[in-house]
């Protein structure tokens, strides 16, 4: 199964993390954030791997979801043939603040984790970037009662 996904997630108390080999220190604000991603191989495993705690470190998201204070509290995917994470991406950023360079090294995006200080402010711009995409979308709840 083939898709793209915004993962929500909350920082409960801001941190300072390394992030790869793109940030040394990179401070995380309290509050929410999304980040958008793909799964052209493999949905369903990448969703849960992103939900669980134990896992190599191998992407940015990794770095952060490390981070005792980042708690995913959503996932709001897509299941399509079609890689629309970039414009997922592009759709969402107007709306909060972009983290420069992350999760985008194998595309042109400024980024892929979106900053804001509000959960309905983050879960509304992703819904609306899927509308706007005209993709239907699910969430968390609908993958662990129909997916798992």
């Amino acid at each position: 199964m083939k898709g793209c996904y915004c993962l929500i997630i909350h920082m409960t108390k801001s941190d300072k993390l390394k992030i790869g080999e793109i940030y040394e220190e990179c401070k995380f604000k309290k509050g929410w954030y999304v980040y958008i991603g793909s799964a052209m191989n493999s949905l369903i495993p990448r969703i849960n791997r992103h939900l669980s705690e134990d896992k190599k470190i191998h992407w940015h998201i990794d770095y952060l979801l490390k981070s005792n204070n980042a708690n995913i509290k959503d996932i709001l995917f897509c299941i399509s043939d079609e890689k629309i994470e970039c414009e997922l991406a592009t759709k969402i950023s107007p709306f909060g603040e972009e983290i420069a360079n992350f999760g985008c090294s194998d595309c042109n995006c400024n980024s892929h984790l979106i900053y804001f200080t509000r959960k309905r402010d983050a879960i509304n711009a992703v819904k609306n970037a899927y509308d706007s995409l005209d993709t239907k979308y699910y969430n968390l709840n609908y993958f662990k009662k129909e997916l798992t």
